[in-house]
């Protein structure tokens, strides 16, 4: 029995002494440099064996038994190592391993530039998926990003305000609309790429986040790639040429770091007819590595841009013009002139300092203060005089606009049915020109300048100067290895200063600063304290008003990751408030528009959980759930903030409950995840303006009125499923699939007011019948299918199909309360038909479409250079897709709606946006 003992002892510690001896050691280098790589991952694969790089490069990984095993050195940037070990009871020392940079990286921040135009679109489309460019290899999520961006798809059916967008740990969603202002920093790509992503209700470390996520951009100098980086592109999309620059120094011997960067972009016109671009950017990161404990880093932006809009249009306007048709521009001195600008610009610095308490606690304390404009211009044509019987303004020009209904084919086939060649000559006119007439505005002008007379027509901005002021602190805490803590405190303030600022008089010497719509000479001013004023060019007129707001938050997190499964818990507490202050006492609203309004204070709690199951390395299962209040944004707020301090009635927490559950494959060859969702919104708010004929019996011819419709109470369902799939085939070719099939609803019928500055022109409590219509978010069901090939000699091509379906056009809420069947007396029409009626208010669904994507590339490594290539097609085959539209709720009655439709081309027809027909990107890049 001693001998066995023995026997079975001594084998034991001969296989420890062998397993002790299967050791394998080596030292990364950087392949150009030659300096240390730190924090390389070492693993192996379908292993359990893994560790880092120290600072000095070296590494070493033990616990084998004898066999035969692969060995995976990687790091972000670098091309992929692979070293096949054999033990037998021996150590393995590698040496020295170069890594090189991985080229392909270039091709990759190539495909980031292809959307970088749509980020800076009025729809919140685009902005809403921006954030998923650089920052995740999801499948799903970076087929939406870039194969759907062109569609108006959201995912999930979400507005951008949903997914929480910061830089250095400082949130940059506007308090006004809460979505992101990505023109803020764009053309800054090359600067901007190191981002860290959160999909959907995931942890971050950073912030307790919205339903669609968050995305943390880090701009520290430390942190940017060493060299140089040079690039240019040409496109046909919304700006025509790009140059950038970048210079990262990346950590010297003193400490200090230096990271710059500069763009232009410019075009004098895009896809759309008259759409100029003119943007510059520039960046500077600064930061000193104090010790091994406390590093300070500065950082500014400034990114200038300008550019032409384009119009939505009827079907009427696309069939006579074609899709690149725009109606805002005009010639002037044979150049084309638009008249509708965005503007922005809003300068960004900020300071943060980065704290090693210890091994396991960071703390990031970051300060920023952003403050400039954003421009938006457009056209007045009701400039007037005073009349010195009455004291009214007497005047007004006629409507500019080209695309004005009156001036349109169908609007004089309806004036003379028995005359087609009005209709005729209206259409020819229009195909021959169709452009708004500068020239006849400055005459008109001129004329009345020599006559003593003030503008009829002039060129004018809706100004936003904001100042806003942010402070938090971050702390990441790993409590054991098992469990990170993560918490912040937040504090923003801002001032917001809005205002009408006059741009240019068109040759005129001055405008009367009155509402050229009312019949009572006080109400007719802007301003009582300041009455009949003539405004000057870089004048502030018709409105002028601050919002003031502050907002704190608190955030807890806990993290809790085991072998077989992770979980976390999260919490958030936020307090809003708003206020007005009126710099204008308006004439309309003498008791309810000048100093300060009513403090609002909004309190939004969060709560968030979820889990993930590994049943092996390979089959995971995921599961979320939040519950979140938050307060409504600025712009959902105030009924009519230009004018006065009224606020939406009953407002209160938008309330928010979200699920998603997930199963997620990670094989050698097949990679994919499969995800349910379910997102009830509750007590959300819209507010629109617009031109009405129809509404009730006050007074008004016809009913006509300009109107703010506030919807109140207004409660959303987005339900479907995710889909995501990439497989390996070939070590070169890789099959792509997606698809995303969802259902977004109004799931209740809200409550609905207009006003006018008559008054309320409903009775309180009237609903509008939404129940069961769908959202106007995109398409609501998308696929997509490809292929990407990638040569060992680095080149590459990839192609996809995409399909697009269950898009529909917005619909108005007016048309859908009891206005749209009420007469005068508040009866029913005796002529109407509920089966009439339900035809006429069917939704719009917008066709399907499929649009075919083509991209490519190739690098060069040339000594120490890196070149590399990058194409694009988009739409190959130029097909030719609505992306969405809206009613335009002119016609706010039964009667006005059925009159208008029975038309064989209707007068106010929906309008409706056009994508894109077939585009080109060519980006060539230089790395040295």
């Amino acid at each position: 029995m001693k001998r066995i003992l023995c026997t079975i002892l001594g084998v034991f510690l001969l296989s420890f002494s062998l397993d002790a001896q299967n050791v394998v050691k080596g030292i990364v280098l950087d392949g150009n440099s030659e300096s240390p790589l730190q924090n390389v991952s070492v693993s192996v694969k379908r292993g359990s064996q893994s560790t880092i790089t120290k600072a000095d490069g070296s590494f070493e990984l033990s616990g084998f038994s004898d066999g035969i095993y692969v060995l995976e050195i990687t790091l972000k940037g670098f091309e992929t190592q692979n070293f096949p070990l054999t033990f037998k009871g021996n150590p393995i020392n590698l040496g020295t391993i170069y890594l090189f940079a991985d080229l392909s990286i270039d091709q990759d921040l190539s495909i980031i530039t292809i959307t970088d135009d749509e980020l800076n679109e009025d729809a919140s489309a685009a902005d809403n998926i921006s954030g998923l460019l650089q920052a995740t290899r999801d499948i799903y999520l970076r087929t939406a990003a870039f194969e759907f961006s062109g569609s108006f798809f959201r995912v999930r059916g979400l507005d951008s305000e949903n997914g929480t967008v910061m830089i250095n740990g400082i949130e940059m969603n506007k308090l006004f609309n809460g979505r992101p202002q990505w023109a803020n920093w764009g053309g800054l790509n090359d600067v901007t790429r190191n981002q860290e992503f959160s999909n959907g209700l995931a942890p971050s470390n950073y912030t307790f986040g919205g339903i669609l996520g968050s995305t943390n951009i880090n701009t520290r100098a430390s942190g940017q790639r060493p060299g140089t980086r040079i690039s240019y592109a040409s496109s046909n999309r919304s700006y025509v040429h790009r140059v950038m620059a970048t210079y990262n120094s990346g950590i010297l011997e003193d400490g200090w770091a230096f990271s710059i960067s500069a763009s232009r972009r410019d075009g004098v016109e895009g896809f759309n007819d008259g759409s100029f671009y003119n943007a510059t950017s520039l960046f500077a990161s600064i930061e000193k590595k104090i010790n091994d404990k406390h590093s300070l880093n500065l950082t500014s932006i400034i990114a200038p841009n300008k550019r032409g809009k384009s119009s939505a249009n009827t079907q009427e306007v696309y069939d006579l013009k074609g899709i690149k048709y725009n109606s805002y521009w005009g010639y002037q001195d044979g150049r084309k002139r638009n008249s509708r600008h965005k503007e922005l610009v809003e300068p960004i610095i900020m300071l943060n300092h980065y704290w090693n308490v210890n091994e396991t606690t960071s703390l990031n304390t970051n300060v920023a203060y952003q403050y400039g404009k954003l421009a938006n211009s457009r056209l007045d044509f009701g400039g007037t005089d005073l009349d010195p019987s009455t004291g009214l303004p007497i005047g007004n020009g006629s409507n500019p606009d080209p695309t004005y209904y009156q001036k349109l084919p169908s609007f004089q086939a309806l004036r003379f049915p028995n005359d087609p060649s009005r209709a005729a000559t209206a259409a020819a006119d229009f195909i021959e020109d169709g452009q708004i007439n500068w020239n006849d505005m400055y005459s008109a002008n001129i004329i009345n300048a020599n006559n003593g007379r003030n503008s009829t027509y002039v060129l004018y901005e809706d100004r936003v100067d904001d100042t806003q002021f942010t402070i938090n602190s971050i702390v990441n805490s790993t409590i054991n290895e098992n469990i990170t803590f993560n918490g912040s405190v937040s504090y923003r303030n801002l001032k917001s200063e809005n205002f009408a600022n006059m741009v240019d008089l068109l040759g005129g010497t001055g405008f009367l600063d009155v509402n050229p719509f009312q019949d009572n000479a006080e109400q007719a001013q802007n301003d009582i304290l300041n009455p009949n004023r003539i405004i000057q060019e870089g004048d502030r007129f018709r409105y002028n008003y601050n919002i003031f707001s502050s907002v704190a938050n608190a955030f807890a997190q806990a993290v809790f990751k085991y072998k077989k499964v992770d979980f976390y818990t999260s919490a958030s507490y936020t307090y809003t408030s708003y206020q007005r202050e009126g710099l204008y006492q308006n004439g309309r609203f003498a008791d309810n528009s000048f100093g300060k309004g009513e403090k609002l204070n909004f309190s939004g709690i969060g709560f968030k959980a979820g889990a993930t199951y590994k049943l092996t390395g390979r089959h995971l299962f995921d599961v979320n759930a939040a519950y979140i209040t938050k307060a409504p944004t600025i712009r959902n707020t105030f009924t009519n903030s230009r004018e006065n301090h009224d606020i939406v009635e009953g407002i209160t927490e938008e309330k928010i409950m979200s699920f998603d559950a997930s199963y997620i494959l990670r094989s050698p060859i097949l990679q994919g995840r499969l995800t349910g969702y379910f997102t009830q919104i509750q007590n959300a708010n819209e507010i629109s303006f617009f031109f009405a004929d129809g509404i009730g019996d006050q007074g008004s011819e016809d009913g006509r009125f300009f109107v703010q419709e506030i919807l109140q109470g207004v409660d959303k369902r987005h339900v479907g499923m995710e889909l995501g799939l990439e497989a390996q085939v070939t070590p070169t070719i890789k099959l792509k699939g997606v698809a995303s099939i969802g259902q977004h609803i109004y799931s209740n019928n809200p409550n609905i007011h207009l006003t006018s500055d008559e008054g309320p022109l409903l009775n309180e409590g009237t609903k509008s019948f939404l129940k069961n219509y769908k959202l106007s978010n995109g398409p609501q069901t998308a696929y997509s299918v490809g292929f990407e090939y990638r040569d060992p000699d680095y080149w590459w091509i990839s192609s996809t199909f995409n399909f697009m379906s269950n898009a529909y056009i917005d619909v108005s809420p007016t048309q859908r309360s009891p206005n749209f069947y009420t007469d005068f007396d508040g009866l029913p029409f005796n002529d109407y038909d509920p089966a009439v009626a339900r035809q006429l208010l069917q939704q719009e669904k917008i066709d399907d479409y499929m649009v075919v994507n083509l991209i490519g590339g190739k690098s060069w490594k040339i000594n120490n250079t890196y070149i590399s290539l990058f194409a694009s097609i988009t739409n190959l085959f130029n097909q030719q897709y609505r992306t969405g539209g809206y009613e335009q709720g002119r016609n706010a009655n039964y009667r006005q709606l059925l009159a208008d439709k029975s038309l064989d081309t209707p007068v106010f027809g929906n309008r409706y946006w056009y994508g894109r027909g077939t585009t080109y990107f060519l980006n060539l890049n230089l790395r040295f």
